[in-house]
């Protein structure tokens, strides 16, 4: 009691200031950016790392080790979102953004700093594996922060203003892909090895210190300040909130799915299909402008005409198109037929997630919200989306066909088909 009483007095001598919306829109944004453009990054480079991290003398087995980190990394999120996600919902939404801007700047740090396997030897994977580690233990925390921050501010735009979450990770796939592209282009692949996949890395480093400024003067949204809080967050969402979670993780898996599918799609075009990297990455460009300048103006529809119609329209043209999509592909490979599937992906993502996070946030009350946000979204994506591309190229080499990923697409999709139907009963 004592704590809850510190907090109240806290608030009441806070003022509740309201930012404008592009400043809200900043604050919040910058962290989900930086951390989505190092997943995306470390996706797009994974070849790189494999051989780096990872040599081994089979291909297949070096790219599945660096895929495994990259997934194992995913697993230590749900503890993020468990211990940033319940301090959000006590100490404030500020508290744990900045702790989350924090941990991802020293995990991107030793990223760029760690030598290759040939100068540190088992110690240089151990690294990047703790880097990651790191990386997941912030990112657990970020989205249900961040997110909660946004709809409490702005109530009266939730839909709008939360779509600009996935806009932002739509950005920083636009920039991680324009990266891609261009090492691919001005260095060679002798240069890329050695040391040129390090360089996004290092840029990313570059926006944290930004981030960390901005979040220092940000202030709480009013209704978090005058809302109740409790001591124990997480022993009343576990308690009373159960079901709530699982519509939450439900509403997430197809969203997180498509979103490291697209991540994938480099190594999956070059190593399955026989792409050239340059095709592969002007792909993931086209799905990134899709992303980020799709995603804010399906926002602005869901206003209009409602978030449901968009969400029931993107999951039903998925599960429907889907498959032939990734079957003319593979019978037709041209570069052409990519970027036609991956552009398509994309803008059924972008008009899925625009309504995903306000619906996430209209489930659970303020006092549980960042925390029951961040473990659903968290559980989706370590399980749904970190794992993603490790379960689609061993669905491929057991299958023997290419089509593979378009039938986990397809499961995820009915997955949050269920969801969906689930959401709309609990609100009436």
């Amino acid at each position: 009691m004592s704590h809850i009483s510190s907090v109240k007095s806290l608030n009441a001598g806070q003022s509740a200031v309201r930012p404008s919306l592009t400043r809200t829109l900043f604050v919040t944004c910058i962290g989900n950016a930086l951390e989505w453009f190092d997943i995306a990054v470390y996706g797009f480079f994974a070849a790189y790392i494999a051989r780096a991290y990872f040599p081994t003398s089979d291909q297949t087995v070096s790219l599945l080790l660096a895929f495994g980190s990259f997934g194992v990394s995913f697993l230590i999120r749900p503890l993020g979102a468990i211990v940033l996600g319940a301090y959000a919902d006590r100490a404030g939404r500020k508290a744990s953004l900045l702790a989350s801007i924090s941990l991802m700047m020293v995990g991107s740090l030793l990223i760029v700093i760690t030598p290759s396997y040939a100068t540190l030897g088992l110690a240089a994977p151990l690294v990047i594996l703790l880097a990651r580690l790191i990386q997941g233990f912030s990112a657990g925390g970020e989205f249900g922060s961040s997110t909660a921050f946004l709809v409490e501010h702005f109530p009266e735009r939730k839909a709008y203003i939360a779509s600009w979450q996935f806009a932002t990770q739509g950005a920083s796939t636009l920039l991680a892909s324009a990266f891609g592209l261009g090492l691919s282009q001005w260095l060679s692949e002798t240069q890329l090895q050695d040391w040129g996949w390090r360089i996004p890395f290092a840029f990313g480093l570059l926006i944290g210190p930004v981030g960390l400024y901005i979040r220092r003067n940000i202030e709480e949204a009013e209704s978090f300040v005058k809302s109740d809080k409790t001591a124990s967050p997480l022993k009343t969402l576990f308690a009373s909130q159960k079901s709530l979670l699982c519509m939450a993780v439900g509403l997430m898996v197809v969203s997180t799915a498509i979103n490291y599918m697209l991540n994938y799609v480099p190594t999956y075009a070059t190593k399955t299909l026989h792409f050239s990297g340059q095709i592969a990455f002007t792909a993931t460009l086209l799905a990134g402008v899709i992303l980020t300048v799709a995603t804010p103006l399906m926002g602005l529809w869901a206003e209009k005409i409602g978030r449901l119609p968009l969400m029931w329209g993107s999951l039903v043209l998925l599960l429907v198109t889907i498959y032939p999509g990734f079957w003319l592909m593979t019978h037709y490979t041209t570069a052409s037929s990519l970027i036609a599937l991956v552009c398509w992906m994309a803008l059924l993502k972008s008009v899925y997630f625009s309504a995903v996070p306000s619906m996430m946030a209209d489930l659970f009350p303020v006092s549980t919200r960042a925390s029951g946000m961040a473990i659903g979204y968290n559980i989706a994506v370590t399980v749904f989306g970190g794992f993603a591309p490790f379960i689609c190229t061993l669905l491929i080499t057991a299958t023997g066909t290419s089509l593979a990923p378009s039938y986990y697409l397809m499961i995820v999709a009915l997955l949050s088909l269920w969801a969906l139907i689930k959401s709309q009963q609990s609100q009436r």
